[in-house]
């Protein structure tokens, strides 16, 4: 058989791609027939090992992690190279755990939040710690949800508690559910989000109907002695001006940023049971519902709905007059602001405002790597453009090819129609 090295010059050109819609499969594939089984390596012309600087955990040469924050591997989650790259992770099962880490993610907007993933970054060390009798991560989330990337997350146990009781604000009633779970299965530890969206507020009340002393704003944990694998933790104290050290307690409430999320693993994600049933709903607390607010007086970097125009749109009275009737939070690429179309506090990017949407539109906006880079914690991204190949489409989990202007008229005329017809039909 003949030594000559075969090459396929497109392969390495998506390969080097890394914003290609297959440039995870691609560098897998090359992995695999270099016998390596690494989406990060490959064997190029000459036979010489090439690595790929770009992706997510590479050590650089002076031993440094290298973060790619292009956003095609972490933002991208809803795209099929990186559902492809989710498959292909190895599976951890772990049938009869020693132990429980208990989390209960804060699951705004009915998706893990990129502080929860953190949290449970922080679970799996803990979890992890003793490979001859590893734990179990267990979460418990509230309500409905619209998240389907548990296992990813490093989730091995899944405890959804639904029903009217849970609801809405009824921070009595998930009280209750958790002293439940705290009766079942007693964890070994308890990590809660300590943040304004609830975790904070319910994991003090946790703590103190449970009588335990509770470390908050936790943001690193460090192993204190090998032999009992004891844990201490760093938490912020003093309005954050002071570091506090202590022996970990079970309950910890952590910061943002305490933890690597999870990236490597797959996890069973296998649902749990609660035992007993949900208490009742307390009839002195009335949830009233969300208070409406205007999406102009919404930061940047707290908006979940975005509309950002590029040098792309030219009718700008369309454009904001779509943002007015979706409800959407506007943003622009650094060309719009520097033209004058837009505020300046409304450039998404690195050399602007990084944004965590749930639903990200860029409409004309070319994909310029400093405003991928701002995108790239998005959940979903739609791209409205004229160029097919542009950056911004190969991000976008959706591309719609089309003059902007056109696209957001009959956007516009959809909606409203739908709104029309609703309120017929009450």
């Amino acid at each position: 058989m003949s030594e000559i090295l075969r090459r396929d010059p497109r392969k390495e050109w998506i390969a080097r791609n890394r914003l290609h819609p297959q440039h995870l499969e691609v560098l897998a594939e090359l992995g695999r027939s270099a016998g390596q089984g690494a989406a990060s390596e490959w064997v190029g012309p000459h036979g010489l090992v090439r690595r790929n600087p770009h992706v997510v955990g590479f050590m650089g040469p002076n031993g440094l992690k290298r973060i790619d924050r292009s956003g095609v591997q972490q933002g991208a989650g809803g795209g099929r190279a990186a559902k492809a790259a989710a498959q292909s992770k190895p599976l951890v099962e772990i049938e009869s755990p020693a132990f429980l880490v208990t989390v209960v993610p804060d699951m705004a907007g009915g998706r893990l939040t990129g502080h929860d993933r953190d949290l449970l970054g922080l679970a799996r060390q803990l979890a992890d710690a003793d490979p001859a009798a590893p734990g179990a991560v267990l979460a418990v989330i509230f309500g409905d949800h619209k998240e389907d990337g548990f296992a990813e997350a490093g989730i091995d146990r899944l405890l959804h508690l639904d029903g009217p009781e849970v609801e809405g604000f009824a921070p009595e009633a998930r009280l209750g559910a958790l002293v439940a779970v705290e009766n079942a299965w007693t964890p070994r530890h308890w990590l809660i989000p300590d943040s304004k969206l609830g975790g904070a507020d319910l994991g003090r009340r946790l703590a103190a109907r449970l009588g335990e002393r509770p470390a908050t704003g936790v943001w690193q944990l460090e192993a204190s002695d090998e032999a009992d694998l004891g844990w201490s933790c760093t938490a912020r104290g003093a309005a954050g001006s002071l570091d506090i050290q202590r022996p970990l307690p079970r309950f910890a409430l952590a910061l943002a940023e305490c933890a690597e999320p999870v990236s490597d693993t797959r996890h069973a994600a296998s649902e749990l049971t609660l035992p007993q049933a949900l208490p009742a709903r307390l009839s002195r607390i009335e949830d009233l519902g969300q208070v409406a607010v205007d999406p102009a007086g919404v930061a940047l970097s707290e908006a979940e709905f975005i509309l950002s125009a590029g040098n792309g749109v030219r009718d700008w009275d369309g454009f904001h007059h779509a943002a007015e009737v979706l409800g959407a939070t506007e943003g622009a690429s650094r060309v719009a602001v520097d033209d004058g179309f837009m505020a300046r506090n409304r450039q998404v990017g690195a050399t602007g405002t990084w944004v965590t949407a749930r639903v990200y539109v860029a409409v004309g906006i070319s994909g310029a790597i400093q405003h991928l880079q701002g995108i790239q914690s998005c959940d979903k991204v739609v791209a409205i453009n004229m160029d097919p190949g542009c950056d911004m489409i190969k991000r976008a989990d959706l591309a719609v090819i089309g003059d902007s202007a056109k696209v957001l008229e009959a956007l516009v005329a959809l909606v409203e129609q739908a709104r029309e017809e609703k309120r017929n039909a009450a």
